[in-house]
């Protein structure tokens, strides 16, 4: 190999930042883990593993009363609702316009549209599985649709995620940054697990809601970090006048 040669090598391969690297090769894990875990479902491999957990999760010989002091269930349908479309909504919607009024045009369409995006592809993936609710206990909360993957534990992941990942970018501190991206991590978190607690979704609904979800987040994060400016206009032409 020529000195030309290994110059031009080594100049593509910095162009590829560690971290973007590191993403790259999780969402091929987070594919390859997907595609294994709706296998499984499909085969009814997971059944036993759901129903313990389930099963756990609610007192012996009283199936409709869950584990825990009676106050946590009224925190867990509250925490549930968090992942709803009505919250969701709002939250894209108020995002959207501060970045709109902030001057942050490209970013703004990118989240508003990821998230949207998102959500029907969560709405395509459980039409495709047709996976019916559990029936192994009551349900503490009204559903009607089907379960896999679950759709509070995607949709939050999906928008938590991303707006976290892509506000993230708009921020100056790494303190702030962290900040941003934990909170929207803790959300997923807690709604999916409120899902299994009230008996509406199987584990490996909820555990295939967050994989989809943060796939679908890393995603949008890797296009916009290299086709979405963070920065607004103003601060652009000014920085570039120092």
């Amino acid at each position: 190999m020529s000195e030309v040669q290994r110059r031009g090598l080594l100049a593509r391969l910095n162009a590829y930042e560690p971290l973007t690297l590191i993403v790259v090769a999780s969402i091929a894990g987070g594919l390859f883990m997907l595609q294994r875990l709706t296998s499984e479902v499909l085969e009814g491999e997971t059944f036993r593993f759901d129903e313990a957990i389930l099963l756990a999760l609610r007192r012996p010989g009283e199936l409709a009363v869950p584990i825990g002091p009676g106050w946590l269930t009224h925190a867990v349908d509250d925490i549930t609702a968090l992942g709803g479309i009505t919250v969701l909504s709002l939250m894209t919607v108020l995002v959207t316009v501060h970045l709109l009024l902030d001057r942050r045009w490209p970013i703004a369409i990118f989240v508003f549209s990821s998230v949207l995006t998102g959500w029907l592809a969560s709405t395509l993936l459980k039409i495709l599985v047709a996976r019916p609710r559990p029936d192994i206990v009551p349900h503490l909360v009204e559903v009607s649709d089907l379960s896999f993957p679950s759709g509070h534990a995607m949709v939050s992941a999906v928008t938590y995620l991303t707006l976290g990942a892509l506000l993230a970018r708009t921020q100056r501190y790494r303190s702030t940054r962290i900040f941003v991206m934990g909170t929207g991590v803790f959300l997923a978190v807690l709604i999916g697990l409120s899902r299994i607690y009230l008996g509406v979704h199987y584990p490996t609904d909820v555990l295939a809601g967050w994989c989809a979800g943060a796939l679908w987040a890393l995603g949008c994060w890797l296009i916009s970090k290299r086709f979405i400016p963070s920065r607004a206009p103003d601060d652009v032409a000014e920085s570039g006048t120092r």
